[in-house]
């Protein structure tokens, strides 16, 4: 359940290495990934960096917030979306797998437990992120009890901790 690679954000992916190791799809989160949960308003600067992505990959939203906010975002940056996705379950992902090539696909999130053990699950390639910001909702509380205990546990054992980036994607 370790990620391919720890960005600190999504400003500072290599996404020219992305592209040269033949990724072609970019699954985003919302939440905490490109924009804090409880804020509608996306950055320019964020809107600048989906107008670059999508020269060079297809780029969509894969979150597990409701279809509104998840449409209402998409729409902003012009891109699809899939919304409601019950991640860490394996089911959307699986409909993902049935249209796109999966070693052309990365997934992109600030969650242990939903982002990066959903992907891992279904063997496809994470790129985790620190979140934005600390405040959430009450559910991912949850989610986030867990994913300290894990971290705490790959912390101790060397292999994996938080601040220390790194990028092991390889390519297809």
């Amino acid at each position: 359940m370790i990620p391919d690679a720890y960005y600190e954000n999504i400003f500072k992916i290599d996404y020219d290495k992305l592209k040269k190791i033949g990724i072609k799809n970019i699954f985003f989160d919302i939440d905490n990934t490109i924009v804090p949960y409880y804020e509608k308003e996306i950055s320019k600067e964020t809107i600048k960096l989906f107008n670059n992505l999508k020269k060079d990959f297809n780029v969509f939203l894969f979150s597990n917030s409701g279809s509104k906010r998840v449409l209402g975002i998409a729409n902003k940056l012009g891109i699809n979306a899939y919304y409601s996705s019950m991640k860490p379950l394996k089911k959307n992902y699986k409909k993902i797998m049935n249209v796109f090539n999966k070693k052309e696909c990365v997934f992109v999130g600030d969650q242990f437990m939903t982002d990066v053990f959903g992907a891992k699950r279904n063997k496809l390639n994470v790129i985790f992120v620190d979140r934005l910001k600390d405040k959430e909702p009450i559910s991912t509380k949850f989610w986030r009890l867990l994913e300290k205990y894990y971290l705490n546990k790959y912390k101790k054992r060397n292999i994996f901790k938080l601040n220390e980036y790194y990028d092991r994607l390889r390519g297809i």
